[in-house]
């Protein structure tokens, strides 16, 4: 039942920041790949968000789809191909080395809008850990792996919830720095990735088996219902 566990997921993330809690977000690149990066864009912006864990991917689909409208060449407003879009990808690598930073893409007015022009914008902490399979990766990613690990436990010290969208390689490397009493929702198309989170230790994990761009639309709107916090 995706309407009833949408409208659940809206009421934990409006109670937790009614009671001053810590709302951590584990997301993947399918987040923009779906068309969903608005909606999570938006409650960074209404402060539903305290910080946000992720890796290259993200940022680089974000901030692409942010500057060119599109996500590894797809158009995400309608699913059709950009012309030669395929380069796209590497261009925003090349346009964030450029600037420096994602924030001084911010700062120099280059991005204006997306999950990490919200993230700068309203001081949303960040963190994102390299892989050997990324491209650049842009100057804000952590290629040290322990740096990086040492990071996701900074940021997730205090986290009353956190919540897993569609990427199976953080979410259980998440999950394993979790205490048993934080409250986990992880959201994923493929059923084997919420099946490996629980096996792989994280026990309190809530699974929803569903596509994240067709789920956040209706978190958002039973949250418009319940009403904003900021």
């Amino acid at each position: 039942p995706t309407q009833q566990i949408a409208k659940k997921v809206a009421l934990d993330l409006y109670r937790t920041k009614k009671e001053h809690g810590k709302i951590i977000v584990v997301a993947g690149p399918v987040v923009v790949h779906s068309g969903a990066s608005d909606l999570l864009a938006r409650l960074i912006k209404l402060g539903f968000v305290d910080g946000i864990l992720a890796g290259n991917a993200l940022a680089v689909h974000d901030i692409e789809n942010s500057l060119l409208g599109t996500s590894l060449g797809m158009h995400v407003d309608d699913g059709t191909l950009a012309v030669r879009g395929h380069r796209n990808h590497m261009t925003i690598v090349n346009e964030v080395f450029k600037a420096g930073s994602i924030k001084s893409m911010v700062d120099k007015n280059i991005l204006k809008s997306g999950i990490m022009y919200e993230c700068i914008s309203n001081s949303t902490p960040f963190v994102l850990c390299g892989s050997i399979r990324d491209d650049g990766p842009i100057p804000d990613v952590i290629t040290d792996i322990v740096e990086a690990q040492k990071k996701y436990k900074l940021l997730l010290r205090g986290a009353n919830l956190v919540i897993m969208l569609s990427t199976m390689l953080h979410s259980i490397a998440v999950g394993n720095m979790l205490p048993a009493s934080v409250k986990v929702i992880a959201v994923d198309i493929n059923q084997s990735v919420v099946t490996k989170l629980l096996d792989r230790g994280t026990t309190q994990a809530i699974g929803v088996v569903t596509d994240i761009g067709s789920f956040l639309p209706i978190v958002m709107r039973n949250l418009e219902e319940l009403g904003s916090i900021k």
